[in-house]
């Protein structure tokens, strides 16, 4: 790994769920990091363990303020851009959502970049949306056209597209991983957050599936994916590099589903509610994710949980946290 000891880190987005993740892992590896996040939906006590940390710094700020983002960039030296709207399905209730906090924000950071006199090198957290429905599965970085179908994707395409022009036109370097499902026991929003949230509404009697439950996709623990994003640091040095980040397998829904009810041994019926004809979740849901990561795999990564094992490596902690309050 690059030798950044005496650099000054900065991860936007540094108070959510992956954003935790990685600054507790930046910081085991010595590095000076500061977590910058406005805690609209994240909150600060993520954080708290690690405010004693003679490296570490928190910063409460949204990246929609211009001129105190400036002020912040030009003193640091590399950026982990993980600050976004989190949520798929709020671009179809509101339009602006995904444009100003993932578009807006990004162009925001790269202009404090371009005019920042050394922090010119950016790792960016894009998403497996960007690509919509491929007909290539599973998908390698190479796949086009990218034709996302939510609002969410287009605006992580758009950030995408915000990067390599600024990469081409103002000698940024910049590696950006496209994530599969990301899961862990701390993450407060996705299908298994969703599945424990309606069971403890519905006092465990039935839980509610959007769609068919037969959507396939690719699940990623937590660990595998700060492991994964970490090998950044060794790519910043030519112009734009993409990689895939996800397990070689996929779970559906209704199979998390039976996890859950099994893990917490209840006895719940499931019912299914959709408005889309092709039982599909919601407007926007992609039915069938798998990326190819051959690409990343070549640096020497390589994930230690299937997708299956992922889900339920998080349910089994979630159940357990659950148990100890």
């Amino acid at each position: 790994m690059e030798h950044l000891l005496a650099k000054k880190i900065l991860v936007t987005g540094g108070a959510g769920f992956i954003g935790t993740a990685l600054v507790r892992f930046l910081l085991s590896k010595s590095y000076h990091v500061t977590a910058l996040d406005r805690l609209s939906s994240a909150k600060k006590q993520n954080l708290d363990p690690l405010l004693s940390a003679d490296n570490f710094d928190f910063i409460q700020l949204d990246l929609l303020d211009v001129d105190k983002i400036k002020e912040v960039v030009k003193n640091c030296d590399l950026i982990y851009h993980l600050a976004a709207n989190v949520e798929v399905r709020k671009g179809q209730f509101d339009t602006e959502v995904d444009y100003l906090n993932n578009v807006v924000a990004t162009r925001n950071l790269l202009e404090s970049m371009r005019s920042s006199k050394k922090c010119k090198k950016i790792i960016f957290t894009s998403s497996s949306v960007v690509y919509g429905e491929p007909s290539v599965i599973p998908t390698p970085e190479n796949y086009g056209p990218l034709k996302p179908i939510s609002l969410y994707g287009a605006s992580k395409l758009a950030s995408e597209a915000l990067i390599s022009g600024y990469v081409g036109t103002f000698g940024i370097h910049a590696v950006i991983f496209r994530l599969a499902n990301v899961v862990g026991p701390s993450s407060g929003h996705g299908v298994i957050f969703d599945f424990f949230r309606k069971l403890k509404q519905s006092h465990g009697k039935y839980l509610e599936i959007l769609g068919d439950g037969k959507q396939k996709k690719s699940y990623l623990y937590i660990d595998d994916c700060i492991n994964a994003i970490a090998l950044g640091l060794n790519q910043l040095n030519s112009g734009l590099q993409i990689f895939n980040v996800g397990s070689d397998d996929q779970v559906d829904t209704n199979t998390i589903a039976r996890i859950i009810i099994s893990e917490l041994g209840l006895n719940t019926q499931i019912k299914y509610t959709s408005d889309q004809k092709d039982g599909r979740g919601w407007v926007g849901d992609v039915k069938d994710m798998l990326l190819s990561t051959n690409r990343l795999k070549r640096l020497g990564w390589k994930n230690t949980h299937s997708s299956e094992d992922s889900v339920r490596v998080t349910v089994m902690k979630i159940g357990d946290n659950d148990r100890h309050r």
